[in-house]
This record gives structure tokens, sequence and C-alpha cells, in this order.
């Protein structure tokens, strides 16, 4: 089977990435519908204490209403407490024991040395007394019994023979040894120590707690329980208009939403459900796709960002599905922040901020109390949002969840004196799974390096890690090329204070400016900033040969860039800050001692292409401004002013920023920018 070329898979991508896409949205949607759960959406949002300002709602069915969990669990108590724990009677054991004491007292009466004339007395006397023990019973008192006193009610089973008892007429090992004292103390004439020992190794429980029986019945009452308490009849008017939402009518309203689920388990169409699930995710993902073509028309051309976006997306909701059908206790263990804070990462802000407005919209039809839960959501979502628009640091990532923690508490603070109207019966422990949810989001920062990496994306926290100077490619040419280090240094905060001027990636740009000029590292004496000595090796070549190598420099950048894994976001710099523009001095240098021979231009011209973005369009122009400022003799604000102009306008006649989306409100604010901080790097006194 003959297998296609690279440049023919990327053609029949392109001629069916439309398809592609739609089949990726397919799929999207598919899948959160498959996971959502499949039951029927109760209509109706309800608060205990808030005001019913729909209509009077009327009860389409009979249903039980259902009693609180305090009810249940005060009837649990009740019952609980008229089941007695059972013990079980062994016979045996008395037997047993009295025989052994009999066998005792012969081993040990030889050796007591005592009146052999009453040894049947001391016989008789120790049987009779270890069977009133026996016979009346003995047990060890359980803890789980003896809440509201020492002794409890018990019944005992002897044969499967029923008869209760307490505690109190039985004995404890405790008691049969003082009962077995006090009864030897009748007997004045006998070695009561002798007796006591004989009779204490003999002492053994003969009623023993079923756990299991007593467990058993316990559930058994519990599991008989009524769960209900009164009807609502069909007509009943379940609450009207205006009414307050109190204990009773919160509780019918609870019971009447539990009918209407279960009645839709039974009775509602799986279909028609399925269906509606579908048109409501697949209207949301169209939203998104309609964004994207509207306001990112570069993601939404990429397919591979889009699969990006409407994977982060399905997980999301795809791991609400899963809580949902393991019953988590609370839904906001679940971190639902981190959708926002990786797409705004790896975008932007407007894109994070409507996909997490989308994913809370699916979500709060799933979930209980959907208005409570999108109000907290859709706040900690733009506060996370906010909290990174500028990422420069990583410890941003640390501030921001604690902003997210500070904007979650005041949220909860707010609804719960909302709902209760008072401090002291906010459960404050409600407040754990928020903070929970918090520390999950930090994972979105090893997210965010997965998605890098497998989606072939360069995020903030990359472009902060390559603008560290101790960076390897950076350090290389710190040391190689010292003079064009210093040059690119300049350069990177020229174009950065001009692109949060004007609106842009700041790191990124400050990315490229660092890493333009990495080619001059080849062969750094032939440019003129690392030159010290005064020797200049131009000098010895034909001013085409110098201009080829300097011109060289962009595509040997593109070349050790490459090889360093720099992103190709970074590279577009080291191809586009020279644009298509001539070598100049060599051209002009060449036209005026060889006037009459013929020159093909493109030998002095850069390959291009020009720059593409803001961004690159800033850097060209920070480049030519530092490198000329360089040349000034004596430089003063009149002289910086008009080189920056210069400079800016030939960049303009020459069409080096017609892709850039740059405007000329944008142009001024730059020169502005430049003229100000050449003058203060100059040391230029300005008169005034």
């Amino acid at each position: 089977m003959a297998k296609l070329s690279s440049s023919r898979q990327k053609a029949l991508l392109r001629k069916y990435a439309l398809n592609v896409k739609f089949f990726m949205m397919l799929v999207s949607v598919a899948v959160i519908v498959y996971a959502l759960p499949k039951q029927a959406k109760f209509g109706y949002e309800y608060e205990k204490g808030r005001i019913w300002n729909q209509k009077d709602l009327v009860s389409p069915y009979n249903f039980a209403i259902l009693k609180t969990n305090a009810e249940i669990d005060a009837d649990q108590k009740a019952a609980l407490s008229a089941v007695t724990p059972i013990y079980q009677l062994n016979n045996d054991i008395a037997a047993q024991q009295l025989e052994g004491f009999k066998n005792d007292f012969e081993i040990r009466w030889h050796a007591a040395g005592l009146n052999e004339k009453q040894k049947n007395t001391y016989l008789q006397t120790g049987s009779t007394i270890l069977k009133a023990v026996y016979d009346k019973g003995m047990l060890k008192l359980n803890p789980k019994y003896q809440q509201t006193g020492k002794n409890y009610a018990i019944t005992v089973l002897n044969d499967n023979v029923a008869t209760d008892k307490n505690t109190a007429d039985l004995f404890t090992r405790e008691r049969a040894i003082a009962y077995c004292d006090f009864e030897i103390g009748k007997m004045p004439g006998l070695d009561k120590p002798f007796l006591l020992n004989l009779l204490q190794d003999r002492l053994q429980t003969n009623l023993t707690y079923d756990a299991k029986l007593t467990a058993r019945l316990e559930k058994e009452v519990t599991e008989n329980l009524s769960i209900t308490r009164g009807m609502v009849q069909k007509g009943e008017t379940i609450i009207g208009k205006g009414s307050v939402i109190n204990d009773e009518a919160y509780q019918k309203l609870a019971s009447y939403k539990k009918a209407f689920e279960d009645n839709a388990r039974t009775n509602g169409n799986h279909t028609l459900v399925l269906l509606g699930q579908f048109l409501l995710v697949g209207i949301t993902i169209t939203l998104l796709m309609v964004f994207l073509y509207l306001f990112r028309r570069d993601i939404y051309d990429d397919n591979r960002l889009v699969s990006l976006i409407l994977l982060v997306i399905t997980a999301m909701l795809a791991t609400l599905s899963l809580a949902i059908k393991l019953q988590l206790p609370n839904f906001y263990y679940i971190p639902y922040c981190i959708v926002p804070i990786i797409i705004r990462i790896l975008f932007d802000t407007r894109l994070a901020l409507n996909i997490h407005l989308l994913v809370v919209l699916i979500a709060g039809f799933f979930v209980p109390n959907s208005f409570e839960f999108a109000y907290f959501e859709i706040t900690a979502g733009m506060v996370s949002i906010y909290s990174i628009k500028n990422l420069i640091r990583r410890e941003q990532f640390l501030i921001s969840a604690l902003i997210i923690t500070f904007t979650y508490f005041v949220a909860f603070l707010g609804i719960s004196l909302v709902r209760e109207g008072t401090f002291t019966t906010i459960d404050w422990v409600d407040f754990i799974p928020f903070a929970v949810s918090v520390l999950l989001t930090l994972l979105a920062y090893p997210l965010i390096y997965l998605f890098e990496k497998v989606f072939a994306i360069t995020s903030d926290i990359t472009l902060i890690e390559l603008t560290n100077t101790n960076a390897p490619l950076l350090r290389e040419m710190a040391f190689s090329a010292p003079g064009t280090f210093q040059h690119s240094l300049q350069v990177a905060n020229l174009a950065e204070n001009a692109i949060y001027a004007i609106g842009g990636n700041a790191l990124l740009v400050r990315a490229g400016a660092l890493y333009h000029d990495i080619g001059k590292m080849e062969n750094p004496l032939f440019f003129i900033e690392n030159q010290s000595s005064g020797f200049n090796p131009h000098d010895k070549l034909p001013y085409e040969e110098s201009a080829q190598i300097i011109i060289r420099h962009v595509s040997k950048g593109i070349e050790m860039a490459r090889k360093a894994n720099l992103p190709e976001i970074v590279i577009d710099f080291i191809r586009t800050h020279h644009g298509n523009t001539r070598v100049d001095y060599f051209y002009q240098s060449f036209l005026k001692n060889f006037p009459e021979k013929f020159i093909n231009e493109n030998i002095f011209r850069y390959p291009g292409p020009i720059p593409f973005s803001k961004e690159a369009g800033v850097l060209m122009l920070a480049d030519s401004v530092e490198a000329a400022s360089r040349s000034l003799k004596e430089p003063d604000e009149e002289s910086i002013g008009i080189l920056v102009d210069r400079i800016v306008k030939y960049k303009l006649d020459q069409n080096q920023l017609n892709d850039s989306n740059i405007t000329l409100k944008d142009l001024e604010t730059i020169k502005q920018i430049f003229k100000r901080m050449l003058m203060s790097i100059y040391h230029v006194r300005i008169d005034y």
C-alpha cells in the first residue's frame, strides 16, 4: 500500500479540516451526553426562607410527604431504644465450672491443712454459692448500652426462649465476687480466703452478648420505619405564589421533587431526555465554535487547538458526571476553576471566560441549587482568570489560589446569611469542599505542561522559563557574543515596554527579543557590537559576501533555535525581525564603489517574511532603533527623536509593518516610549 507523503497528508488535512472539526464537535457532544445522568430535570428551584415568586404550584398527582432527616433520625433513635440487646445463656458453663470447682477443691484441700471434719461443709458451701451465681446469670456489661445509666434492660435467650431482664438483677464478675465474699462471711468457722480464691477461679460469664442477632433486630426495626408522614392529594396546592418557603412547604417541595424524579424514571421517555440533553450540549458547543469563528479565527482554523479545548470541556463535564454517579457528598469538591485557568494560560482571557460560562451552564442542569452553583462558580472562575491576567511569576498560581479561596468564602458567607439570617446557625464545615476544590485547582500547573507537550502550545509559563538569562542559549550568547547579548537585553526592554502600552503579550515579545539574534553566535566578530579591538573582518571581504554573512545570522538562528527545541512562536521572531529589508550599508557601499556593475539586489536582502503579529512588528522597530542609537556621536533629545522617527518611517515606507496589525496611533505610542527610554539609557538631560 502506497504511503502518503508529508506534504500530501497536510494537504488532505487542510482540505477536510471543516469535516474534521464537525466530527470533533459531534464526538465531544456525544461523550458529554453519554456521561451525563439520564433523568428528567425538576423544573423548580427553591430555598428555605425565600418567597415563592412563581405561580401557585398544584400537585398533578398524589404523593407522600417525606420526613426530614431530623425526623427520621429521631424515629430511628426511638425505635433503637426499644430494641433490647440479646444475650445468649450457655447452660454448659455452670456444669463445667461446678465440676471444675470440685476438682480444684480436692487438689488444694490436702495442702491447706484445714480441719478434715469441715471438708464437706466447705465443699457444700462453695457449690451452693457457685450454683446461685450461675442460676442468676453472670455477664459483662456493654458500654454501648450504658449511655443513660449503668444498668440496662436485656433479652436473655435460653434455648430460643426469650426472657426480659435487667442487668441490675444479674451478676457481673465484680458483683459475683462481692456476693461470694458476703455468703462465706455468714459461715464464721470457715477459712474465707481459701474458699473465696477457689470460687473466684471458677467465675465465668454464662450470658454472652449476641452482636449479630442484636444488629439484625435493629436493622429490621429501622428498615420497617416509615419515611413519610401524610399525603398531598392530586389538585392540592403545594405552595401559593407569594408564600414564604417555611419548613413545612420546603418539605412538600422536596417530596414533590422526589416523586417527580421517580415518576420520570418510571414513565418518562428516555429517548426524549437524551434528545433534550443532546440539544442543550449541542447549543453550548456550537456557541463556542461561533465565538472562535468570530473572535479567535486563528484558533478556529487550527483543529489541533480546537481538539484541546473540546478535550478540556469534555473531561470536566465527564468528571462531574462521574461524581454524580458515585454520589459524591458535595459537588463543590470538583475543581471547576481549573478549566478557565488552563484556557487562560494557554490562550486568552476572553476565551477562558466564555468556556467557563458554557461549562457552568451545562453543569447547572445536573447539580442541586443551580443558581447558587452558578453564582459560586462564575464568580470564582472570573476571579481565577483576572488573578492571572499577566502571568510573570510561578507564585501567581498560589496567589490566585488564595484569592479564589477568599472569593468562595465571601460568596459562602453571603449566601449563608441570606438563607439563615444569622451567624450562629452557619455550618462552617460546609466550606471545606470549596477549600479542597481550590487545592485541586493547583493541578492545572502539571496539566498545562502536559497539554503543551502533547498539543505543541507555548504557554506563559514556558515563556517565563525561556526569558531566564541562565537558559543555555542565552548563557552561551553572553559568553561568546557579549555585545549581541547586551543589545538583545536592551531590545527586550524597549519592546516589552512598548507592547505593554499598545496591548499584546509582553512575555512573548521579551522571549523573542532575547533570542532574535542568537544566530550571530556563529560569527560574532562580524557584528559591530562584538568588535572591541578595532579590527573589522569585513574590511577584507567583498560586499556581497559580507552581506551574506550578516543575512545568514537569521537562518543560522532558526537552525540553532530548533536544535534547542525553542517553540515555533519564538522562532518566528528570529525569522521576521529584519523582514525582507536590505542590508543597506553593504548595498550602498557596493553601488558607490562599483557603479558600472549590475548587481542582484536580492543578494543584499533578507529572505523575510515580514512581521505578521503586533509583537513581531514591535520587536523589528525596537531592534532597529536600539542598533542605530549606538551610532549616535552625541545623543541628545533632538538626535534621538529624529533617529526614532526616521527608522519608523523607513519601516513604513518599506511596507514592513503591513501584516503586523499595528495602527498609526500605536506607532505614535511606540515612538514616544522608545524616545523616553533611549534618553534614559544615554542619560540625556531634558531641559525644563
